[in-house]
């Protein structure tokens, strides 16, 4: 079903400028930060306010990127308010805030469908991001390397050094994923690596049921498909819902995350966060593990381009369900 679906991993490596770096513990929103304004400066030919009235709207890579809008002709999803970002940054999984003059720092960066093509301008992003600064004092950086990660090997494709990117196509597809992950199990475990922020109702879901974050995983991966990849994924949506109903939450290790964010197009500071730790979910599991297995690559929830909503599966059996912490 998701042959069709294609992914691009990255690992970029920056270097810490002559006055070092001062970052937060959550790194996602301050590499967001500023990536949007930046990429319009790189990408925006005529330099519109407004792209809804841009002739160059259908061409242009930031349109496509940050205001993505279905095709002329579509009939489904025509007014889909959430268009998700074709794109997910993942940062540093550590939580040290200060970095010397050269230390190094890696982080991911995900493209989905269409956006693969437009990987140049997201480095061409990251290398101008890094001489305008980042974090507290908006300090420099230097962006050292990007490295693409394919499913079985990764090969560099930019240095600082020599400043050029080689043409690297080593994307894999949503099936390829699914195909990666047991099809069977009694009983799954799910570990929030950064927050997930789950929506029940318009309303942010205190407890994870299982129904309310695989509904959020299937409505993220369905949208992906059809406005970043042109063509709508046949399932049975109604079905899958209702009968995800059944499947039990038997533990919840989570607890709430609050963190904020700056933003400088509305001048305030906007929460955002979401659920940390562990759940296990138990029930008739093999028609919603494959979309579970594509989710842990997409995330789930709100704010995913900040690196929000990342977690990770594991198969368990009935008697593993007791022996694991």
């Amino acid at each position: 079903m998701f042959e069709f679906f294609r992914l691009a991993r990255y690992r970029l490596t920056i270097s810490a400028g002559p006055r070092g770096l001062s970052l937060p513990p959550y790194k996602g929103a301050v590499f967001r930060g500023g990536f949007g304004s930046v990429f319009r400066r790189v990408a925006c030919a005529l330099r519109e306010y407004d792209c809804h009235g841009c002739r160059l709207r259908e061409k242009c890579p930031y349109a496509y990127i940050f205001e993505t809008s279905p095709p002329a002709d579509a009939e489904a999803l025509r007014n889909y308010a959430s268009i998700p970002r074709p794109f997910i940054i993942e940062p540093p999984s550590t939580t040290k805030r200060e970095f010397a003059p050269g230390e190094k720092m890696e982080f991911h960066l995900l493209l989905i469908g269409r956006a693969i093509e437009f990987l140049p301008y997201f480095i061409v992003v990251f290398r101008e991001m890094g001489e305008a600064g980042l974090g507290h004092g908006r300090r420099p950086f230097v962006l050292e390397e990007v490295t693409a990660l394919g499913l079985k090997r990764e090969e560099q494709l930019y240095t600082r050094l020599t400043n050029t990117v080689r043409s690297v196509d080593l994307h894999y597809t949503g099936a390829e994923v699914v195909a990666r992950h047991p099809s069977q199990a009694d009983a799954i475990r799910v570990l929030f690596e950064t927050p997930v922020n789950l929506k029940d109702g318009g309303k942010s879901a205190a407890r994870p049921d299982f129904h309310v974050f695989f509904r959020q995983a299937m409505r993220r991966i369905s949208s992906l498909a059809y406005f970043h990849h042109g063509r709508p994924l046949e399932a049975d949506y109604a079905g899958l819902a209702e009968r995800s109903r059944q499947v039990e939450l038997v533990e919840n290790h989570t607890l709430a995350m609050n963190i904020e964010r700056f933003s400088r197009r509305q001048g305030r500071r906007i929460p955002m966060g979401g659920l940390l730790g562990s759940v296990t979910y138990r029930g008739r599991l093999e028609e919603f593990i494959p979309w579970l297995a594509l989710g842990e690559e997409v995330h789930v929830g709100k704010n995913t381009v900040f690196g929000l909503g990342k977690y990770r599966m594991h198969a368990l059996l009935v008697s593993e369900e007791t022996d694991q912490p």
